[in-house]
Formats: structure tokens, sequence, C-alpha cells
């Protein structure tokens, strides 16, 4: 079977997933309590951050190798990956607090940070839906 093309976007989020990874795979060592991993909303610190960073780089890792080589296996990781960004994001603010002195310029930024977050999430694993057929 010849290989087949990922295309411009798919490429582009198989390096973005990558380089996820690589971040919460250094979770454990760059961390402190305002950068930790963020589980279901809540930034995780200790041993919690060292545990769960790590888990979550391997599954963005192969994520993204999966994407990279255009594997089957990327559409239900895709499908998990998304549903988590959204929960994710939706549990934030109730779970971890804005830092002190936070205003408008923060929420502004989650805004952001929240359409960028969901747009590559889901359109990734809406772009490997739409060429499912073309997945080994």
């Amino acid at each position: 079977m010849p290989a087949v093309a990922r295309g411009p976007w798919l490429t582009t989020a198989a390096v973005l997933f990558a380089l996820l990874a690589i971040s919460n795979l250094l979770k454990p060592v760059l961390a402190d309590e305002q950068t930790g991993f963020v589980f279901l909303g809540e930034r995780l610190t200790g041993v919690a951050n060292a545990i769960a960073g790590p888990i979550f780089g391997v599954f963005l890792g192969a994520y993204a190798a999966s994407i990279w080589g255009m594997r089957r296996f990327a559409l239900p990781m895709g499908r998990l990956y998304a549903a988590y960004v959204v929960v994710n994001l939706a549990l934030f603010p109730f779970r971890t607090p804005p830092p002190p002195g936070a205003g408008v310029g923060w929420q502004i930024f989650g805004l952001v940070y929240a359409v960028i977050a969901i747009g590559i999430s889901a359109g990734t694993y809406w772009t490997l839906a739409r060429r499912q057929s073309e997945l080994a």
C-alpha cells in the first residue's frame, strides 16, 4: 500500500502534539504550582503531577506518531483527546482559582486558549474522521 500524504494540517497537528507530549513528559522536572499538569480542571503538583504528566505525554506521543503515520488508531485517540480537552477546559474555572490580581486579561487569555485548544484537538479529529478511508 503506498504511503498517504498527511497534508499540511495533519503534519502540523502531529508536530504540535509531539511538542505537547514532550512538555507533559517534562512536567515532573520543570513544573511548579503555576505550571503543573492540569487534569480534569485541576492543576496538579507533587506525586500526582509526576504521574499524570508523563502518562499524558506517552498518550500524546503515541497520538502524534499515529497521525504522522496516518494510522487507523489515531481516530479513537483523537476522539478521546478532543473530548478530554473540552471537559478539562469546562472544569478549569471551577477547580483552579485564577492567580492573584488576575482580571479581564486572564479571562480573555482563557477564552483564546480554549478556542485554540478545542480548535486544534477537534479539528484534528474531524480531519482524521473525514480521511478515515486513507488511514492504514
